[in-house]
C-alpha cells in the first residue's frame, strides 16, 4: 500500500485545496485525499511519528533535510485532523462513530504514532465512544491491551456468539483471541451445568420423599435445569435466568410439584432457596478471559 504521494492528483476538475484553520503554520504541508491542506512543523512530525521520523531523517552527509513540499496522503480530512490534533497537543476531537475510530486507528498504525495510540486507548473506555463490545475486544487484542480486552470480554456475555449478526466481528479476531472468547462463554455454561448437579440440588434421578419415603421422580427439575442451561448458552451473562425462574412453564411445574402420596403432598422444592442458590451460582461464574 502506498502511504504518501509527492505528486498532486492529475484531475484538473478538482478544486484548489483549502488550508485547515488549525494547521496553517508549518514547513511541511500534508494534503488529505479530499482536498484539505495541513501545514505542520517538521519537528513535530519527527518527534511524534516513527514514519515521518524515518522520512525526514538527516542524510548521511549531515546536510539539512530539504523541504519535502506537499505530501498527498490517503486519509480524509476528518481522520487526518483527529490524528494531527493528538500529535500536536490540541484539544481532542469528538469521536463517537466506530467507523471513524477504525479509520483513525489505521492512520495511527500506518504513521507509527504511539502518543495518539495511547489517547485512543483511553477514549475507547469512556462512555462518549459507543463501540460494540466485540469490536472493542478485537481492537484490544489487536493492540495488546489486556485490561481493555478483559473488560470487553465481560461485555460480550450478553451476546450469543453463534448469532449470524456477530460473524463479521468474530471473523476479524485472531484465532487465539477467538478461542479465548469462546472458552469464556462455554465455561459459564458448563460451570453452571456442573453446579446444578451438586448439593443442595437434587440430581434429577428417582429418589424417596424425605417425609414418607414414597418414590419421587424429579423430572420437573430435570426439565427446568435443561431450560436454564439453554438460556445461559444463548445469553451467557445469565441475567435473564432469574426472571425466567418466575414464569417459565418448566419453573412453574417445579414450584407446584408435590409428593404424589395423598397423605403427604409435601412440596418437592423450596422456590425461594432454589432461586437464591441459582443466583449465587451464576454470580460466581468466570466473567472475563
Amino acid at each position: 500500500m502506498q502511504l504518501v504521494r509527492r505528486d498532486p492528483p492529475h484531475d484538473v476538475s478538482t478544486p484548489a485545496p483549502e488550508c485547515h484553520p488549525l494547521f496553517n503554520d508549518g514547513d511541511v504541508t500534508l494534503a488529505s485525499k479530499d482536498g484539505v491542506l495541513f501545514r505542520v512543523h517538521m519537528h513535530t512530525l519527527r518527534i511524534t511519528s516513527g514514519f515521518f521520523r524515518s522520512m525526514f531523517s538527516l542524510p548521511q552527509d549531515g546536510t539539512p533535510t530539504a523541504n519535502p513540499g506537499t505530501l498527498y496522503l490517503e486519509e480524509d480530512r476528518h481522520t487526518l485532523e483527529s490524528l494531527l490534533r493528538m500529535m500536536c497537543g490540541l484539544p481532542l476531537p469528538t469521536i463517537d462513530d466506530s467507523d471513524a475510530l477504525d479509520n483513525l486507528l489505521e492512520a495511527v498504525e500506518k504513521y507509527d504514532t504511539p502518543g495518539p495510540l495511547s489517547i485512543v486507548r483511553l477514549l475507547v473506555m469512556t462512555p462518549t465512544v459507543e463501540i460494540h463490545p466485540l469490536r472493542l475486544f478485537g481492537l484490544a487484542c489487536r493492540f495488546g491491551w489486556e485490561a481493555e480486552a478483559r473488560h470487553a470480554s465481560s461485555q460480550t456475555l450478553s451476546y450469543n456468539l453463534y448469532d449470524e449478526s456477530h460473524r463479521a466481528f468474530l471473523q476479524r479476531l485472531p484465532t487465539g483471541s477467538l478461542l479465548q472468547l469462546l472458552d469464556l462463554h462455554r465455561s459459564r455454561r458448563e460451570g453452571l451445568r456442573a453446579r446444578l448437579n451438586d448439593h443442595p440440588f437434587v440430581s434429577g434421578a428417582s429418589a424417596h420423599c424425605v417425609s414418607c419415603q414414597t418414590i419421587i421422580d424429579y423430572h420437573t427439575w430435570r426439565e427446568l435445569k435443561y431450560r436454564i442451561i439453554l438460556e445461559i448458552d444463548a445469553r451467557p451473562l445469565g441475567d435473564t435466568v432469574e426472571d425466567g425462574l418466575q414464569d417459565w412453564p418448566e419453573a412453574m411445574s417445579c414450584w407446584m410439584a408435590k409428593c404424589p402420596k395423598p397423605e403427604c403432598l409435601r412440596a418437592l422444592y423450596d422456590k425461594m432457596e432454589t432461586l437464591r442458590v441459582i443466583k449465587d451460582c451464576i454470580e460466581k461464574l468466570p466473567r472475563t478471559i
